[in-house]
């Protein structure tokens, strides 16, 4: 079962707390991450991965050398839930860690 969508209030709320996060036109969680090189972007991207996987919610995300685009939405919500917001976080401190 799907989560429960966050409502606009709520989203709001978050980004307060979600430093470099912001909300596209089409309704997602946007951040772009920018690394010193492809090596560390692609590391970052490596350790983010393990973390995702543990709580299986993946984000659509893709790298340019040393930038990384990262979108978040609960597809089966349709809307952003509080998975989204939670790996938000998740990878804003794996960010701050490297």
């Amino acid at each position: 079962m799907a989560s429960e969508t966050l409502t606009t209030d709520q989203i709001q709320m978050a980004l307060e707390s979600l430093d470099g996060w912001s909300l596209t036109k089409d309704g997602k969680l946007h951040r772009e991450y920018v690394f010193g090189t492809f090596n560390e972007a692609f590391g970052f991207m490596t350790r983010a991965a393990m973390e995702i996987e543990k709580v299986n919610h993946h984000p659509e995300w893709s790298n340019t050398y040393n930038r990384l685009v990262v979108e978040l939405i609960t597809h089966d919500a349709c809307g952003i839930t509080r998975n989204d917001t939670g790996l938000a976080t998740v990878l804003n401190s794996l960010y701050g860690t490297r």
